[in-house]
């Protein structure tokens, strides 16, 4: 397998779960580093089950079956480890240590590992050990309260802010300052990337907004929440979407300039107490237009305006064609790497894999002989 991308060289070991970890493991894995995911020899029955080729979190790296109930697949892993720059695991605190390789284990052998973890609800507190999903995680620390229209339950944001935004990415950035780390200390250690706190952190500027007064507990009634009529989403005459984020003084003014919309000397930007009212009447504004129609008026100005596209939609339009931000693997559409590296560009290194279907020939290029693969396959050690 050919590779690229700035992390070429280090070697990570993924114990497979669902969410943030096999996110982080992606993201890892598109940059160069060959990542390796140790599945269950038997499948675990969480997620949201699909075929392989429709896992794209999966991509870009190789699947082999360990059966962590012997003790041979324990030892195995452990002799995985010593060759690794990095492990990440996102089970339930105490998992990893239950099964003998959690990171007293796992350091004892390689004391230069870093050993990335993440959770929902950190390795400690009392929630440590429930169970839980992102919708949970961004409640308990203002996130979901704050999204959504008043009088409505909060809408789930998919999961984009706990399992991705708050833990993929957190544990990815973790884990690297950490190999950065290693790299001068020659000593590797724990990264604990919970999904709370990383919820939390990004709502870091919320939370100062709220200090300073300018964004209160009502949800739906704030600048960056729907409250405000110049940065909002609103349906087009043939039932379709945009959006307007004409925050600043200047690009409101260009938004009046382009679409007719009267606001006389910006008294309703200013000025909360009318943002509803000017809402009903930006409404009815957008919806005299279809949605080509707007964005043949608006798109590429500095209104701040964009078409709110479907996910059918969103790879073909020509902004997202001309950066390739969409790539075809094995037939399906993918959102491309990112960020992007100037002089060692990421790739999707290869398609999903089955579990445990590259279990031979990872096992093979990391140094393990034929007759003990053999033996272990016959023995159900790996599968």
């Amino acid at each position: 397998m050919s590779t690229s991308g700035p992390l070429v060289g280090y070697k990570v070991i993924e114990m497979a779960g669902i969410g943030p970890n096999p996110m982080c493991a992606m993201m890892l894995a598109d940059m160069g580093a060959e990542v390796i995911r140790v599945d269950r020899v038997v499948e675990s029955g969480l997620g949201i089950p699909m075929e392989p080729k429709f896992s794209l979190l999966d991509r870009s790296r190789c699947s082999i079956a360990v059966d962590l109930k012997q003790p041979e697949g324990v030892a195995l892993v452990l002799d995985l480890v010593e060759q690794a720059d990095a492990l990440i695991e996102g089970f339930r605190p105490g998992v990893m240590e239950r099964l003998g390789v959690g990171p007293v284990e796992c350091l004892a052998r390689n004391p230069k590992l870093v050993f990335g973890r993440v959770t929902g609800w950190g390795q400690e507190g009392p929630l440590a050990k429930a169970a839980g999903h992102d919708i949970n995680y961004i409640s308990l620390v203002g996130a979901s309260y704050a999204i959504g229209r008043p009088g409505a339950p909060p809408p789930p944001p998919l999961n984009l802010v706990g399992d991705f935004g708050g833990g993929a990415v957190y544990l990815a950035l973790g884990v690297l300052a950490a190999l950065l780390e290693a790299k001068t200390s020659g000593q590797g250690q724990v990264v604990d990337a919970a999904m709370v706190d990383g919820a939390a952190s990004l709502m870091t500027a919320t939370y100062g907004m709220h200090a300073a007064g300018v964004m209160s507990d009502n949800r739906g009634a704030n600048i960056l929440d729907g409250g405000a009529h110049f940065y909002d989403t609103y349906e087009t005459s043939d039932g379709e979407f945009i959006s307007i984020a004409s925050i600043e003084a200047k690009f409101y003014d260009e938004l009046m300039e382009r679409t007719g919309f009267s606001d006389p000397e910006q008294a309703a930007h200013r000025d909360q107490t009318q943002w509803a009212d000017h809402s009903t009447k930006m409404a009815a504004m957008f919806k005299s237009k279809t949605r080509a129609e707007w964005c043949e008026i608006l798109e590429g100005t500095d209104v701040c305006f964009a078409p709110v596209l479907s996910i059918t939609e969103a790879p073909k339009h020509p902004h997202n064609v001309a950066r390739e931000a969409f790539v075809e693997c094995d037939g399906v559409i993918h959102p491309a790497p990112a960020p992007r590296f100037s002089r060692t560009p990421s790739k999707i290194q290869k398609p999903a894999s089955a579990p445990g279907a590259d279990t031979d020939a990872v096992l093979e290029r990391w140094g393990f002989s034929a007759d003990s693969i053999q033996a272990w396959k016959a023995d159900g050690v790996v599968a």
